[in-house]
């Protein structure tokens, strides 16, 4: 009997299942693309392998609509995307240009898209001139909606009806159950046959509870829909009569619509029915219950698959890059949205490589914070049907992180005042001729070299300036509203349309809209001009400014600017103040100083006429110290005269006691100049008399004779050149 050595290995418990994965992935907005699974590995415990499927979703229905998005207008988004101009958005952010949809509910903040809440209550009434259809052209309508299964009745999306005495659905969009449907009556022609006019679609999306993406192509007599980017045709087209020709006016609604009610559901008759023989009253119906978002309607052209997929596409998904050299086994697909990516393989080791490269995008300059959940479901197929490994699912999630907010700062001249014939010239008076669109964002940087390990030295905020683009700059008036009999508000539309901005006005202003950088915003508002063609009661206007990024997101500060308004007393005045005021061509080389004490970006010593309260305080001002100054001048006169009087007695008292001398005096020379010094006196005795009465010019005149004979050269002859001393009788 022989001995055998027998070695048995103890291996720990093996269980199948992907391993080396965090739970939590947190990912800094800016930083690109980041590996969700950089250590991941599928552990089958030597068990024979034939191949592996893996599924990794990330799910992104609870932000904005279904993923995230950039929040810019639908229009914005439409000229992003290269769709033509001509779009007519129905439901955008309210403004003092686009105030319809003020009463409606949003969806509590602008991280994520704007939606409108319809709660089966809320309608819309679209100006009009807002849009146009025209049936005999193709035109295209896209709009964003989350449904659910609220009943069977008709839910109205949209709707043009008449306005008045009529009872027609010109055309309309609405969903009954989970059918989604478009009407389009044919206008009045000569040939009285049915042609088509009702498209239904039925559609899981429509009932399912989640944001979808809509899209209809209408160029009749057929009409595609594109559902999340995928066309569908419809399964089945009502015809029907054109219309009766009719001149009544039409209303859009959004929400509803606006029609006749008798009591019995009936929205599409092809004859007229009048409110007499119904016996009903106009009223909204067939309300809609759900979310809306991103309406449009574009008339003259068809948006075509690329311009459909750039609407729908998120910015955020999940990547992957294999490299060239590996992974080569291993196959790889994806959806459209690139929220899900299926990997499969024979080769669990590279298949490991694979799902290692996998890394979560989003685009986005700011992206929406919060979670982005992530699970990954495995099939293993073996050889032996019979010992093939279950492999449990993971669940993680990424973490999103709050943005660095940006501070968009607007600075310029607060304060400044122009002759009224500025205002009434046809160029006007520029508005934000200096004005200054900057962005900055604070970021915490922690202490460097010995101060990083002290545990009492704090970090340090630091404020950087940084360049992203606007979509709005909203002008409005503060005060009365804008009378336009008699001012404007005037823009450069051809240099605004090289730069693709948009502006809308009203009584309350002027809007700026279109995705474009903050120097085109500055631009285009360097040129905005202010004409008043009737400033006689006119004293100052004032405005203000507010400029917004993501549709509302980041909004700038409140930019006042108040214009005060220069009113000439004569022509002459105005045609010397006029000759004083620099002219100028371009607003660049305009100058202006800021009466308000507020920082310029790029001040200039200019001096600038102050407002009406402070040209009244100067008047009353220099008139107290005109009388001061006059009040002082008449003391000083009346001291002199009180001095020239006391001069006279001392020379009165000063006489010569001449009765021993002998004086032999020229009688013609000193009878000549005793009558002209006579007579100076007396005209100076008159002067300083009647200076008493005159204004201070006088007063300074005389003021200043009287000093320059005292302190200079004598007006009087002196009387040594009058008299000559005949001394020869005397004895010394």
């Amino acid at each position: 009997m022989e001995d055998v050595l027998v070695k048995v290995s103890i291996k720990p418990p093996c269980t199948p299942g992907w391993q080396g994965w965090n739970n939590r992935i947190e990912y800094e907005p800016g930083t690109g693309a980041l590996a969700v699974f950089p250590n991941i590995h599928l552990e089958t415990c030597d068990r024979p392998v034939a191949s592996v499927q893996a599924t990794v979703e990330l799910e992104t229905s609870h932000i904005g609509k279904g993923c995230d998005r950039d929040t810019y207008s639908e229009k914005s988004l439409h000229r992003l995307c290269g769709a033509a101009s001509g779009t007519a958005e129905l439901l955008p952010s309210p403004s003092s240009s686009s105030n319809w949809t003020v009463g409606l509910p949003t969806d509590n903040g602008h991280d994520s898209d704007q939606v409108f809440e319809f709660n089966g209550t809320q309608a819309v009434r679209i100006p009009d001139g807002i849009v146009s259809v025209n049936p005999k052209e193709p035109f295209t309508i896209s709009v964003w909606m989350r449904h659910g299964p609220f009943g069977r009745k008709k839910e109205t999306i949209l709707c043009s009806s008449d306005k008045t005495d009529m009872n027609r659905h010109h055309y309309s969009l609405y969903v009954h159950g989970c059918r989604l449907i478009f009407l389009l009556r044919q206008d009045p022609s000569e040939e009285k046959k049915y042609k088509p006019a009702e498209f239904h679609w039925k559609l899981n999306q429509v009932c399912g509870e989640d944001w979808h993406h809509y899209v209809l192509n209408v160029e009749l007599p057929s009409v595609t829909l594109y559902v999340d980017g995928v066309p569908h045709e419809p399964f089945s087209v009502t015809e029907d009569y054109p219309l009766h020709p009719s001149k009544i006016e039409t209303q859009l609604v959004v929400g509803a619509c606006w029609q006749e009610y008798s009591g019995v559901e009936n929205d599409n008759e092809t004859e007229p029915v009048t409110l007499a023989s119904a016996g009903g009253d106009l009223h909204m119906t067939q309300f809609f219950r759900g979310n809306l978002a991103g309406l449009t309607i574009r008339s003259g052209k068809l948006a075509d698959k690329k311009v459909i997929d750039c609407l729908y596409t998120c910015k955020e998904g999940l990547d992957l890059q294999i490299p060239e050299d590996s992974s080569r086994g291993v196959q790889i697909q994806a959806n459209p949205s690139q929220s899900v990516l299926t990997l499969e393989g024979g080769d669990v080791g590279e298949l490991d490589q694979a799902m290692q490269h996998i890394s979560y995008l989003n685009s986005r300059q700011f992206p929406t914070p919060g979670i982005r959940r992530l699970k990954i479901t495995s099939t293993v197929k073996c050889f032996n049907e019979a010992t093939c490994i279950s492999v449990p699912p993971v669940d993680g999630y990424v973490m999103v992180l709050q943005p660095e907010e940006p501070k968009i700062s607007l600075s310029g001249v607060h304060h400044f005042a122009r002759a009224a014939s500025e205002f009434e010239s046809s160029e006007g008076v520029f508005l934000f001729p200096e004005l200054r669109i900057i962005s900055t964002i604070t970021r915490e940087v922690e202490p460097e070299g010995d101060g990083a390990e002290d545990p009492t030295v704090q970090e340090s905020l630091v404020s950087e300036e940084i360049v992203h683009d606007l979509d709005t700059c909203e002008v409005t008036v503060e005060g009365e509203e804008l009378n336009r009999e008699q001012e404007s508000l005037e823009v450069d539309l051809a240099h605004m349309q090289q730069r693709g901005i948009e502006v809308s006005s009203s009584d309350l202003g002027v809007v700026f809209t279109g995705v474009d950088t903050m120097a085109s915003y500055e631009e285009v508002l360097h040129l905005l001009r202010y004409r008043n063609w009737h400033t006689r009661s006119l004293l100052d206007r004032k405005f203000k400014l507010i400029c917004s990024e993501l549709n509302g997101r980041y909004i700038s500060n409140e930019f006042k600017v108040e214009v005060n308004v220069i009113h000439t007393a004569n022509p002459v005045d105005h045609a010397s103040h006029m000759a004083a005021q620099p002219q100028f061509v371009h607003p660049e080389h305009r100058s202006f100083v800021d009466l308000s004490g507020h920082n310029l970006a790029n001040p200039h010593p200019f001096a600038v006429v102050p407002s009406t309260a402070t040209v009244v305080i100067v008047v009353c001002v220099s008139f107290l110290v005109f009388m001061i100054i006059l009040g002082v001048f008449r003391i000083r006169a009346a001291h002199q005269r009180t001095m020239r009087d006391q001069d006279t007695g001392k020379e009165n008292e000063m006489d010569w006691d001449d009765s021993a001398l002998t004086i032999t005096v020229n009688p013609m020379e000193t009878y000549e100049d005793q009558h002209s010094s006579e007579e100076e006196e007396e005209e100076e005795e008159e002067e300083s008399e009647d200076g008493e009465d005159e204004d201070i010019t006088s007063a300074e005149s005389e003021s200043s004779e009287e000093e320059e004979g005292e302190q200079g050269e004598p007006r009087h002859v002196n009387r040594q050149q009058q008299l000559e001393w005949d001394d020869s009788t005397l004895s010394y």
